[in-house]
């Protein structure tokens, strides 16, 4: 089954007041009666952590979208609930993380989002829904018609590179990698060789939220080095964010610059091939010849 234009726009309204209502659920909770539990995931601490938060917003995701599902013949992939393979059945399914940045919401930090894409059975995104809570800031596209901030079409910023230092974003677990050090002073290094005021890092939020930043503190970027272990983020972590990057003509791909694949057959992790998000090709370019 082909979705229209017209199935799209409904369906992103149908995503986009899910996630405002589980984004508004989630902005209610009183963090000191907060329950943290862990449950199976990748290898960082940040794949493993739940809490009843993440599973009640879920709730008022699928409560949304699952009337979608009938309608449409869509399957259902979700981080809170295990993988029943239809996602490689249908020609579409919506690709959910309830609460992504579960770390920087228990701390009550900024960097946390509940994002919704559609994804083909092909990997491609159709749709990207990410809403953040404490800025109250919406962010989607829908593919072929653009990208969104709070409902008016967005672009990236084109100011002066004396003027902005290059933004590096990077997940907590990046600072563990053992040429850390070196990754930070060889982007310092690009940063002075292209004209940028300096590098300013940011490493608090969510693989969502990451994106995100990466648009709204252009120049910048956020990237994931393939691993062998299980983790990198899991398909609902980039699924809404690609579509918003493909919309709005900013670089997301792997470490080899290929399309994310956002329907892997043998895992729903993305350590693989890691990830890039850069606001333009030539700092994408470096970060791929970094690796």
């Amino acid at each position: 089954m082909q979705l229209s234009d017209k199935d799209l726009y409904l369906l992103s309204q149908c995503a986009i007041s899910a996630a405002l209502q589980a984004g508004q659920a989630i902005a209610n909770f009183q963090h000191d009666s907060l329950t943290v539990n862990t449950k199976q995931g990748g290898a960082s601490y940040a794949s493993q952590v739940v809490t009843e938060v993440d599973l009640l917003s879920q709730s008022i995701i699928l409560k949304n979208l699952v009337p979608s599902c009938q309608i449409y013949d869509l399957a259902l992939l979700t981080e809170e609930s295990p993988d029943d393979g239809i996602r490689l059945e249908k020609d579409y399914f919506w690709c959910i993380d309830p609460l992504d940045g579960t770390l920087p919401f228990i701390e009550a930090i900024s960097g946390y989002s509940v994002s919704i894409a559609l994804v083909s059975r092909e990997g491609v995104p159709q749709l990207g829904i990410i809403y953040d809570p404490i800025e109250q800031t919406l962010y989607h596209a829908i593919k072929g018609k653009g990208a969104f901030r709070n409902g008016k079409p967005w672009q990236l910023s084109s100011s002066s590179k004396e003027q902005l230092p290059l933004t590096f974003i990077s997940d907590r677990s990046f600072a563990k990698h053992p040429q850390y050090q070196q990754i930070l002073t060889q982007l310092e290094n690009f940063a002075k060789a292209q004209g940028y005021s300096g590098l300013k890092t940011i490493q608090q939020g969510g693989a969502a939220m990451n994106a995100c930043w990466v648009l709204e503190k252009s120049p910048a970027c956020y990237f994931k080095f393939p691993s062998e272990k299980d983790g990198g983020g899991g398909l609902w972590d980039f699924s809404a964010s690609a579509c918003i990057f493909n919309e709005i003509k900013a670089v997301v791909s792997d470490i080899h610059g290929q399309a994310l694949d956002l329907n892997r057959a043998d895992s729903i992790f993305m350590n693989h091939h890691g990830v890039i998000y850069a606001s333009d090709t030539v700092i994408a370019k470096f970060i791929r010849d970094l690796y």
